[in-house]
């Protein structure tokens, strides 16, 4: 029987807040401070890659866990308006839905998060049902969901025995420790690693030397890794050559959730059975059209609309 899916999103869904620019410190003793935009969207790292897979033309599906209250009701909306299945995404009665706030200030930007649910997720938020009718699983946001992080190489080992691919974007660790003891078994279960640049090198220990390096010493543990670099684009190891892929040019409003988008497409290339070359333009493409406005789901590209841009920009994936 063929699968049901060709993607199974495991990870965080949380409302952003999304404000700025912000032109000077952030201000405390109850001062108020003036910013020119504020926006309310759905954000999560796995969320966004979802909803940036399902508007590639993929079959996406979600599993996690939100609270069950307004700003819950408004994630499973929102991911199920993307057209994303959300019949694995589970309304905790007790807890809240994270929240994150994000503050932008040039091309950079502060994020704080209220974990709500993420603490309590776990692998029994993942119907095996969604992990064996999937092509491929892709987890997102590892260290902020500790008991879903244990649970991770079950949940590979799963998928995998049924025939699906897997993929993991750590994405940031606010804790710091960046702990490898933990994460080796799941890399161990993991075809492709998508982090960005700075993630690379917290990854593999590697701070103060190029990205490619560190792209290199983590293809030693993964098949596949890709990894974000931002305006300079992207590059992506797989334990033998380097390719690279150059900034795309766009004009760019918000950043946020560039990086999910850019894991959105890359996925949508390999399922489509592009050559590693050609995925990781058309990732690159998805990432940098994303920013063209608030939000990281709001601009996000349509599959035709990232071909057209690289033809029109003079490169046309086979």
């Amino acid at each position: 029987m063929p699968p049901s899916f060709d993607l199974l999103v495991i990870g965080d869904a949380n409302p952003d807040v999304i404000i700025g620019p912000l032109d000077a410190p952030l201000a405390f003793d109850q001062r108020e401070q003036l910013i020119d935009s504020g926006a309310l969207t759905l954000g999560g790292s796995a969320a966004i890659t979802a909803c940036g897979a399902a508007r590639l033309g993929l079959r996406v599906a979600f599993a996690g866990r939100v609270g069950d209250d307004g700003a819950g009701h408004y994630m499973r909306d929102r991911l199920a308006a993307h057209g994303v299945d959300v019949s694995g995404l589970r309304m905790d009665q007790g807890l809240p839905t994270p929240l994150t706030v994000i503050v932008t200030r040039g091309d950079d930007r502060a994020i704080l998060t209220a974990p709500g649910t993420l603490a309590a997720t776990s692998g029994r938020d993942v119907p095996e049902r969604l992990l064996t009718s999937a092509r491929h699983v892709h987890s997102a946001s590892f260290f902020l969901m500790p008991h879903l992080a244990a649970d991770l190489p079950g949940l590979f080992d799963t998928a995998r025995a049924a025939g699906a691919t897997t993929s993991l974007d750590t994405n940031d660790d606010p804790s710091g420790r960046w702990d490898r003891t933990a994460l080796a078994p799941v890399l161990a279960r993991t075809d492709v690693l998508l982090p960005n640049a700075a993630e690379a090198h917290r990854l593999a220990g590697t701070d103060g030397t190029s990205v490619a390096a560190a792209a290199g010493l983590l293809a030693r543990q993964v098949p596949l890794v890709a990894v974000k670099n931002g305006a300079d684009g992207a590059l992506c190891h797989d334990g033998r050559t380097v390719l690279t892929t150059a900034g795309v040019r766009v004009t760019a409003q918000d950043a946020v959730g560039a990086g999910d988008s850019f894991n959105a497409g890359f996925l949508a290339g390999r399922l489509a059975g592009r050559s590693l070359a050609d995925t990781l333009d058309l990732a690159a493409v998805c990432g940098a059209l994303s920013t063209r406005a608030a939000g990281g789901t709001t601009a996000q590209p349509t599959w035709e609309e990232a071909l057209t841009h690289l033809t029109t920009n003079g490169d046309s994936p086979s």
